[in-house]
């Protein structure tokens, strides 16, 4: 839930009020008792890739796949001729 605060504690306070919002409380600012603004945090999008440590952590979690039996299955399964 947003916390009110006035905009003089807003001016004075600045740089608590951002360190309190970059950990993920919101702020409504007021201007003589009447709300004026909203001070929430930016909600970040997802990564657009995977770092390599991050991906080597879940490559060998997977399950083991003998290969020869897996193409064995895959012969059975699918005709060689299409």
């Amino acid at each position: 839930m947003a916390q009110s605060i006035p905009q003089r504690t807003l001016r004075n306070e600045n740089s608590k009020v951002i360190e309190a919002v970059a950990a993920g409380q919101t702020f409504v600012v007021t201007r003589n008792g009447e709300p004026v603004a909203e001070l929430r945090p930016i909600i970040q999008e997802r990564p657009t890739y995977v770092a390599r440590v991050e991906l080597l952590k879940f490559v060998g979690v997977g399950p083991s796949i003998d290969f020869a039996q897996f193409r064995d299955d895959l012969d059975r399964a699918l005709d060689p001729y299409v």
